[in-house]
């Protein structure tokens, strides 16, 4: 495997984020799946506890279109995890709200998202990951901050 093809003169950065992304989600995957959550299961949970949002904020923030939303809080409420209830700002509008069992899930799941992710940087010498880190940033933030209009496999940014 290798990013270089025969006869290029640059890297191609789309293998190398593609590959490292697909690896990363897969291997994350593996260890929220030994809670029994997922990768979505886990991000509802992480930023529905710290605030009042309603599915659609939840959404914007996991990058989830409606229909996937929509299963994945289901699939919490079956578990135990959260519930859906009014909320306590606008009367319209219904909220995702952290159960206690669901708050304990989250706080063990976040370790295990750490750990995933400290491992993953640690393949890195330490004086690399500081830069590493600060790089990807920099990209995200800047020119793949947002994808151009009317592309077909264009995606949100995460928030």
């Amino acid at each position: 495997m290798t990013a270089m093809a025969p006869g290029r003169l640059q890297p191609d950065l789309s293998f190398l984020l593609d590959h490292a992304g697909h690896v990363l989600r897969a291997r994350m995957a593996a260890a929220l799946g030994e809670v029994g959550l997922t990768a979505r299961m886990h991000c509802v949970l992480v930023h529905a506890l710290g605030e009042e949002r309603t599915q659609i904020q939840l959404a914007e923030i996991g990058d989830m279109d409606k229909t996937t939303m929509v299963v994945t809080v289901d699939a919490l409420e079956r578990a135990g995890l959260a519930e859906r209830r009014p909320s306590t700002r606008d009367r319209r509008a219904r909220i995702v709200a952290v159960t206690d069992k669901g708050a304990r899930l989250a706080v063990r799941s976040q370790e295990i998202v750490d750990r995933v992710h400290r491992e993953a940087l640690a393949t890195l010498p330490e004086e690399e990951r500081e830069v590493f880190l600060r790089a990807m940033n920099r990209l995200v933030e800047g020119h793949l901050a947002v994808a151009p209009e009317g592309t077909a496999a264009a995606r949100r940014a995460r928030q």
